[in-house]
């Protein structure tokens, strides 16, 4: 007479486990070689342009990556082994630490993406880089970033954020009639700390004829001490919204001065022509005014009295702000790259003094 026999339940909720923890650990496995070997694959399949992109985009955010896909993984593990009524703390901890860590990896996206790729494409196709363009742009990524990931966390967490928000809605609408200057007044504080006119130290002129140092920027009003009385004129956000702000600390100036040195005398056709490269080459980089660019050789001896040139030019960058400068800098820099290649291209060799000086130019009052 056959027996039957009769396998534990427990035995089988344990080998059921052990597969799906297998299962995950494959596919972190692969997920994390997928990553590695993509490099070769794009390069192999898919267009230049593409294997660019990743190599800029993708490439210097693989251990922030890796450190994504490992939270996921632990995250989904937890969920696979442990019942979620157990475990419903530390889920939540991973899940926000998922969420923080994956924005965080858009952040890094959007920054290569603006800073890094879209420069080098503009100057690739030779069309005419606005900075302050990607400036919004960038800050426009970044913020859908965090939108999307409030709302993915929200959503599989089974928190009604349209419904939160619709509630809001409702109890908004009477409070705006209520208080409609207060929160008219509020708005254009937060219209200038997001669009930055101006910060707290720098010398505006408004069109009734203000002219002094801001103090303070607050929620309802901005303080403004006046040149020459020294008196303190508070106006309320909302007003400097809607008229025309002439910031003269923002208006920055700066000289960079750039070295090269060619281990022969130019003549004058060659220089002629080395000009015009350099003209031609960072007449469309925004910010670089080509008019008051300047040029200048000078034929000398270096220490082995070899006979040289040495060619001076000084560009004058003008921006709104620090990120403003510093994105016209780097385009700057990538013109500079774009006339050695260009001069190379004539025969004609020489040495880039590095790094370039930058030196502030006074804006006049």
């Amino acid at each position: 007479m056959t027996e039957t026999i009769q396998i534990p339940e427990q035995i089988v909720i344990d080998i059921s486990t052990i597969l799906q923890i297998l299962a995950i650990a494959v596919i972190g496995i692969v997920a994390v070689i997928g990553i590695r070997k993509l490099p070769e694959l794009i390069e192999r399949i898919i267009s230049t342009e593409i294997s660019e992109a990743y190599k800029i985009i993708i490439s210097p955010n693989k251990s922030l990556i890796g450190v994504v896909i490992a939270i996921a993984i632990s995250e989904i593990t937890l969920l696979a082994v442990t019942p979620y009524s157990q475990v419903y703390i530390i889920e939540i901890t991973l899940s926000l630490i998922l969420t923080i860590t994956t924005t965080w990896l858009g952040f890094q996206f959007a920054k290569q993406f603006f800073d890094v790729y879209l420069i080098e494409a503009a100057f690739r196709s030779g069309r005419k880089a606005n900075s302050e363009l990607f400036i919004v742009g960038k800050f426009i990524a970044n913020f859908i970033i965090i939108v999307l990931g409030l709302i993915i966390f929200a959503q599989t967490h089974q928190v009604n954020v349209f419904g939160i928000i619709a509630s809001l809605g409702v109890g908004g609408v009477a409070v705006a009639f209520a208080a409609q200057n207060t929160l008219s007044q509020l708005l254009g504080g937060i219209v200038l700390y997001v669009d930055r006119p101006f910060v707290v130290d720098d010398y505006i002129g408004l069109p009734d004829g203000t002219f002094g140092r801001v103090e303070s920027i607050g929620l309802r009003s901005t303080k403004i001490r006046s040149s020459g009385k020294g008196t303190l004129i508070i106006i309320p956000n909302n007003s400097l919204t809607q008229v025309n702000i002439e910031n003269f600390t923002a208006a920055k100036k700066v000289i960079s001065i750039l070295y090269l040195t060619f281990y022969r005398q130019v003549d004058i056709e060659e220089q002629a022509l080395i000009r015009q490269v350099i003209l031609a080459s960072t007449s469309d980089v925004f910010g670089i005014e080509p008019r008051n660019t300047d040029i200048t050789f000078k034929n000398s001896q270096n220490s082995n009295l070899q006979d040289i040139t040495q060619a001076q030019i000084t560009f004058f960058i003008l921006g709104s702000g620090k990120v403003s400068m510093n994105l016209r800098r780097q385009m700057l820099d990538n013109a500079s790259q774009r006339i050695t290649l260009k001069l190379k291209e004539y025969g004609i060799g020489f040495d880039i003094e590095q790094p370039s000086i930058y030196v502030d130019s006074p804006i006049t009052v």
